[in-house]
């Protein structure tokens, strides 16, 4: 491993993830903001070290291997938290339904990236502008929906939840470009 200012937040971001789990279940009334604030962290720290790699040009494969997989528990973990612990007035399934389409998205295109580039053809399946504003949704939406509280009047679990099926629809948006986009390998082999 290499010890680059962006490795080392990646791997931060993995440490914050049952941090972030003990601060949703800890027995206070500001449980749920506390793990707001982990869980915005690491996504801070997600936009951050992607940039400085570019920046500073400390690319690696450890780090192209690792970030994706701190961004996917992350997300994972979180999703798994608010179907326990609903925190709108929305019927449970549909938390559910949208957990399950997240998680399924990215288990799915995890692998055809894997057989892509196994393939040789991984710059096919890139991560797409589309691709970006899915993960800008749906962070934003996690971080409102485990904030649960109201803000300045704004029900935020309840903007959060609507954020969530729009990433929701651009997660299924992306998983169709990415499969379209790796459908003439997929034909050829």
């Amino acid at each position: 491993m290499q010890y680059t200012i962006p490795n080392i937040l990646t791997s931060f971001r993995i440490i914050l993830v049952p941090v972030f789990v003990v601060c949703f279940y800890l027995p206070f009334e500001w449980a749920h903001q506390a793990a707001a604030w982990v869980f915005m962290i690491a996504a801070i720290t997600d936009w951050f070290d992607g940039y400085l790699a570019r920046k500073l040009d400390q690319t690696s494969a450890f780090g192209a291997f690792l970030d994706p997989v701190a961004d996917k528990v992350m997300v994972a973990v979180a999703l798994i938290l608010l179907v326990d612990q609903n925190p709108t007035d929305y019927p449970p399934i549909f938390m559910t339904m949208a957990a399950v389409i997240i998680i399924g998205r990215e288990i799915t295109i995890s692998a055809l990236r894997e057989w892509m580039a196994e393939v040789g053809s991984r710059n096919s399946v890139a991560v797409s502008i589309i691709g970006k504003i899915k993960t800008t949704a749906q962070m934003t939406a996690l971080i409102w929906l485990i904030y649960e509280e109201p803000m300045f009047g704004i029900p935020l679990a309840d903007v959060g939840f609507v954020l969530l099926y729009i990433s929701v629809f651009l997660t299924l948006w992306s998983m169709v470009d990415y499969i379209s986009a790796a459908l003439p390998t997929l034909k050829e082999r």
